[in-house]
């Protein structure tokens, strides 16, 4: 039986100019790499995120594709790409799935890991990523 399978890392950095602390706004970027480390050619279709911010406030959000594309990834092929989002705290968490159809017409849920946003992070300090 074929393995399909998708790995996702995500490197996430806080932006400063994209922020108004005062008003309660902080923005992040994240850029997350997809690799597909399965053995049959697939595609990812949509993505469904789950952010939480430093207060538990919860926000989901489910769309197709990823930055207006649906990339077809052959066996080892990585797919890069960077996106951002807004919290109303200085730190939270995002996490969610990809939905992907394999080229055999498999389907399968590739899981992004939850990874923290963090303000006060040094910018020369590695991310923080929660396995």
């Amino acid at each position: 039986m074929a393995q399909y399978q998708f790995s996702v890392e995500a490197a996430p950095s806080f932006l400063p100019d994209q922020s108004d602390p005062e008003a309660g706004l902080y923005g992040f970027a994240y850029t997350i790499t997809v690799r597909n480390t399965g053995e049959v050619a697939a595609q990812l279709v949509s993505r469904h995120w789950i952010i939480q911010d430093g207060r538990g406030h919860t926000e989901e959000v489910k769309g197709l594709g990823v930055v207006g594309q649906q990339p077809l990834l052959q066996p080892g092929e990585a797919f890069q790409y960077t996106s951002g989002c807004r919290l109303r705290t200085a730190s939270g968490t995002m996490h969610g799935s990809y939905f992907c159809v394999a080229e055999d017409g498999a389907r399968f849920e590739a899981p992004i890991p939850l990874f923290v946003l963090d303000a006060n992070h040094d910018a020369g300090e590695r991310p923080r990523v929660l396995h």
